[in-house]
């Protein structure tokens, strides 16, 4: 399977949420990347978008709601929301869209800090597997992997794409 290149993606990725920022009248949105490729993508995306601003980075460990079954993670680090959330315009990364859980567990913490305004969800690849009714505003690429294919990113530089063929993971 050939992988699409980040690298490539971004700036597509970059003016289609400028688009989506000035379509919806949002000058000043907070950027926050989920841990850890989401905070890699965050940090290229407003790279390439030129902008210069704090990033916030969730730790959405806790709040998933596999805890119980799967444990708590050896890595989990507390989270670093450099700003303040209520009433903030939110643009929240994440690297691979799977089934919506970390989107859920992500929202789930996100509201335990404060009400936003807004949530504009991007994501580097949609795998259109989701358990939950959540969709990315701004998408790099959508794939169609087997149930038991993985895709993951590694960075944080440069950013490129891993098959996980089914023995792998």
């Amino acid at each position: 399977m050939k992988l699409p290149n980040p690298a490539e993606l971004l700036p597509k990725m970059a003016a289609a949420l400028n688009e989506h920022l000035a379509n919806r009248h949002i000058s000043e949105p907070r950027f926050i990347g989920i841990h850890t490729g989401g905070v890699w993508v965050a940090q290229a995306l407003l790279k390439e978008m030129g902008r210069d601003t704090e990033l916030g980075i969730l730790d959405v460990s806790f709040y998933r709601d596999d805890f119980t079954q799967n444990g708590l993670h050896p890595q989990v680090r507390p989270s670093a929301l450099p700003f303040e959330i209520e009433g903030q315009h939110l643009v929240l990364v994440d690297d691979v869209l799977m089934s919506g859980r970390t989107i859920r567990a992500a929202l789930n913490e996100l509201f335990d800090y404060g009400r936003p305004a807004s949530v504009t969800l991007v994501n580097l690849l949609d795998l259109n597997s989701r358990e939950l009714p959540i969709r990315p505003d701004v998408v790099g690429a959508t794939l169609e992997l087997a149930p038991n294919e993985r895709v993951k990113l590694l960075g944080p530089a440069p950013l490129t794409l891993e098959h996980l063929a089914p023995a792998a993971h």
